[in-house]
């Protein structure tokens, strides 16, 4: 049994459209497996001085989260199958994204602010292709940025959430960009104004051309909220590429005061995700604290990037 994955813009689709979105025809994807096989998500080692050959990829081993077959991300261009005995070792650690030959030069060696745009039209021209983090406000978006570059003060974090109320452009290595949006859901500022950001951020998903793909922030460390559910299906709605990324998944609550562990709140917001996306999204656990995820985000937006600047 072979799975092989459509290109990007297909991945995602929802479920239940209303009557006047149109989308892409539904991706037959053949799995048909109902077997029990798990493959399990080992640790990457992402080296910030060299890049890393997919051949020697290296794996120690640690306690690994078990992910079915047909739940896991497989990109463009990658094939993997039941059969397949080194699947596990091609399964990022705490994620259900499958490595494939296109993840090369994952490393951050510069970065630097480029610019704040209040609209789509006045972003970058360069034709750089770009990642946008966005989030709830508080969700640790800024703190996240400064993680994957390795600079404390790169992205401003601050205690006030809804601080980020620009679109802001910083460049990575003089060849591709990394995108600060502004947080939903709180902000400190006048209600037209939040109605404003969320216009313009909504604007550049659709039409900033050179988006790659859209990494959706959610607090691994509360419970699943509406809004993260609402913001994931406009994104799937309008054919958005998406990958999830769960914050603060260090934080680990006490089961006597009634809190559930991030990898619980993690599963409860994938099992409500399937009522709107028909596949599921790729997603990793991350924390800023420990730099958990890491390694993983950059690998897996490099394995994106270079796919769609040879397509």
């Amino acid at each position: 049994m072979v799975v092989t994955q459509l290109p990007r813009f297909h991945y995602l689709v929802f479920k239940n459209p209303p009557p006047s979105f149109k989308f892409f025809p539904k991706p037959k994807v053949p799995i048909k497996s109902t077997a029990s096989t798990l493959f399990s998500a080992p640790k990457s080692t992402l080296s910030t001085t060299e890049p890393i050959p997919i051949t020697d990829f290296s794996l120690p081993d640690e306690p690994k989260l078990e992910i079915s077959l047909d739940k896991l991300f497989v990109p463009p261009e990658t094939q993997v199958s039941c059969d397949d005995s080194s699947l596990s070792t091609r399964i990022l650690k705490g994620s259900n994204i499958v490595l494939s030959k296109y993840a090369r030069d994952a490393q951050v060696v510069q970065a630097e602010f480029v610019k704040s745009s209040v609209r789509t039209e006045d972003c970058p021209s360069d034709g750089l292709p770009e990642f946008a983090l966005v989030g709830r406000s508080n969700v640790g978006k800024s703190s996240l940025l400064n993680s994957l570059v390795r600079r404390k003060r790169l992205a401003l974090t601050s205690k006030k959430p809804g601080k980020t109320q620009c679109i802001n452009h910083f460049c990575i290595n003089d060849s591709w960009y990394l995108v600060d949006l502004p947080g939903y859901g709180y902000a400190s500022a006048p209600q037209e104004l939040r109605t404003d950001w969320g216009k313009f951020t909504k604007d550049y998903f659709i039409n900033r051309s050179t988006l790659v793909s859209v990494f959706l922030l959610i607090d691994a460390s509360i419970p699943a909220k509406k809004i993260d559910l609402e913001y994931a299906s406009w994104l799937g709605q309008n054919q958005v590429p998406m990958t999830l990324i769960f914050t603060k998944c260090d934080k680990r609550k006490k089961k006597k005061n009634g809190g559930k562990r991030p990898e619980e709140n993690m599963k409860d917001f994938q099992e409500l995700i399937c009522g709107f996306f028909q596949t599921v999204p790729p997603w990793i656990m991350t924390s800023s604290v420990t730099n958990q995820g890491r390694d993983e985000i950059l690998l897996h937006m490099a394995q994106l990037r270079n796919y769609w600047l040879k397509h």
